[in-house]
């Protein structure tokens, strides 16, 4: 048994995230500069003292920024504490989400869909471990991609995590160790956002799991409850639902995809996950997670308006 916790928590301004992206290639295609960086075009790289511009965070917000930022003269520095590029989108989000979404249905095809089509065979066998292998490698290419932009943009790439020191200046704790200090004339902050659990609710990343643990579960649970109804939460839900887990959908809300989805989109969208196999408790909020001898027990009451759903 297993419990995916679908929260995040911005550290910056909110953000939607769409839950059926396509990955870097459709992240910012133009930035807004300050004055001070749109006159950077007429400059030249400089060859030694401070940085024109340093960038905390290598996410889709920061990677661009500083190749943006390098295409337009700024000797440029970005610090990334992952040790990849490309934030949670690329490592931990849209891409990896999307890969296990695409390979789980066609699993799923080929239990429920493929006779009534025409095609035999004798017997459909999942191997996980090859599944997410298959993520990983869809993961690293895209990274490298970045790495390999940051190279013909001569953008400099500080494996580290990144503090403040004084409004020109960064401590880096390196990933291999030690420490450097940057001087940078400007510092963009890009840190991106962050899970959250709730209030006496632990996550593992085992049993109880973020949206980043739910994509690297070493076996199939044989009932997964997903906290949050919101787009991430139906996504993996979705997709360990089809590779053979029971899915239940705790949802404060009465409807599911988050706040400013539309209805009709919503009412429709429920009508298909059910077909699929996931079970909804609407109108819901989680009081506590016990852990019991065999695995976990979620406790429910009614939200406002809700009725009552019970353990």
């Amino acid at each position: 048994q297993a419990i995916l916790i679908s929260l995040v928590f911005e550290r910056r301004a909110a953000r939607n995230r769409r839950p059926f992206a396509t990955g870097p290639r459709a992240t910012m295609l133009s930035l807004r500069l300050s004055p001070t960086l749109s006159a950077a075009g007429r400059r030249l790289f400089s060859s030694g003292g401070p940085y024109d511009l340093c960038v905390i965070g290598g996410g889709p917000g920061g990677y661009v920024a500083a190749i943006k930022a390098a295409q337009l003269g700024l000797k440029t520095v970005c610090v990334e504490r992952r040790g990849t590029l490309g934030g949670t989108c690329l490592n931990v989000g849209c891409i990896p989400s999307k890969s296990l979404l695409h390979n789980s249905h066609m699993y799923h095809a080929a239990q429920h869909d493929f006779k009534q089509r025409g095609i035999k065979y004798d017997a459909i066998e999942l191997d996980l471990d090859v599944m997410l292998k298959q993520k990983e490698k869809s993961v690293d290419q895209l990274t490298k991609g970045i790495e390999m932009l940051f190279k013909a943009n001569k953008v400099d790439y500080v494996k580290g995590h990144g503090t403040l020191t004084s409004p020109t200046g960064v401590k880096v704790s390196l990933l291999a160790g030690g420490e450097q200090a940057i001087e940078a004339k400007n510092i963009m902050l890009a840190t991106g956002s962050d899970v959250v659990s709730l209030p006496g609710i632990e996550l593992d990343e085992k049993t109880i799991v973020s949206s980043t643990g739910a994509l690297s579960l070493e076996k199939v649970p044989r009932k997964l409850c997903v906290i949050g109804g919101g787009v991430i939460g139906l996504e993996l839900g979705s997709v360990w639902s089809r590779l053979g887990s029971e899915v239940t959908v705790v949802e404060f809300l009465s409807s599911i995809g988050g706040l400013g989805i539309d209805a009709e989109v919503s009412k429709q969208f429920m009508t298909v996950l059910k077909k699929q196999g996931l079970n909804f408790k609407m109108s819901t909020k989680v009081t506590g997670v016990e852990r019991t001898g065999d695995g976990l027990m979620v406790t429910t009451e009614a939200a406002a308006g809700g009725s009552f759903e019970g353990p």
